[in-house]
């Protein structure tokens, strides 16, 4: 084979997958595909696989059709009281209906977002101004949600497009407000300490003088019962003593006076100036 024929060969070739490409066309599981001739959608009903175009007078556009976020940037709206709250929010949606999508936003996906937000943001702001702010941060948020998703994607039918969800990521105050109630929330958790700090101090002083008054009735009946052991040891101490006095007077006495004298001697330095006819030393005159 000649160099002229194989380079024949090659632009016949080119010019067969060329008229294939330009007469078939794929449309994949993942997309919508519009044929257009002369401006006008002739077909918009494919489904996924190969299909069949007239060569240099159609046109195939190709739209996703899978689920899409739309994640916008977070918009302040009022509350019921007038009050502002900053809300983050997320929208699911697909193409529903292509040729309607084409024809109302020119299959542009980016003129659908749009026109989406601006749903989102009016059904947001008339659901947040029917409700207060405690109702919009807690009770009713999932109701909002529901509400949204309902009326946004009947109205997004419009241009060929279904809401699938609608979510609210987060609704806070405003940074400007939200150290101020972060301050009145601090002020009002030291306020709730106090009280409890005082109020159990005072829980703590009862305790505390309680337990002093048993303390003291404890004392005093220890002291009492100590008192009347006492008592009782001496009575019969003196009762013992008054026995053994009765017994023999004589010996008693001396006994007595003997403690006497070792108590009053104990130690050499001891002086006791006593006069010696005294009955003090009456056994030790006697021989």
């Amino acid at each position: 084979m000649t160099q002229f024929k194989l380079v024949v060969l090659v632009a016949v070739v080119a010019l067969v997958l060329v008229g294939l490409n330009s007469v078939f066309y794929t449309v994949d599981e993942r997309e919508k595909a519009i044929v257009i001739q002369f401006g006008q959608v002739i077909r918009d009903d494919d489904e996924a696989g190969l299909h069949f175009k007239l060569p240099l007078v159609q046109d195939v556009r190709y739209f996703d059709s899978r689920i899409l976020t739309l994640d916008a940037e977070p918009q302040r709206y009022l509350t019921k009281e007038k009050k502002s709250v900053v809300v983050d929010s997320f929208v699911k949606w697909r193409i529903l209906d292509t040729l309607t999508y084409y024809l109302r936003v020119q299959g542009d996906e980016v003129r659908a977002r749009a026109r989406l937000q601006t749903l989102v943001n009016s059904g947001l702001r008339d659901e947040f101004g029917k409700r207060t702010l405690h109702e919009v941060v807690s009770g009713d948020r999932a109701k909002i949600m529901e509400i949204l998703a309902v009326n946004t994607d009947k109205s997004a039918r419009e241009f060929g497009i279904t809401v699938v969800d609608v979510r609210l990521q987060r609704v806070d105050l405003p940074a400007e407000v939200s150290q101020s109630v972060y301050q009145r929330m601090e002020a009002e958790r030291t306020r709730i300490a106090k009280e409890l700090r005082a109020q159990g101090a005072e829980v703590a002083e009862k305790i505390e003088a309680e337990a002093e008054r048993k303390r003291d009735i404890m004392v005093a009946e220890a002291y009492r019962d100590a008192e009347r052991t006492r008592g009782e040891g001496d009575a019969k101490a003196a009762s013992t003593y008054a026995r053994a006095f009765k017994r023999n007077p004589e010996f008693y006495s001396l006994y007595r006076s003997l403690n006497a004298y070792q108590e009053s001697f104990n130690k050499k330095e001891d002086i006791m100036i006593v006069d010696p006819s005294s009955e003090f030393f009456k056994y030790l005159k006697q021989k």
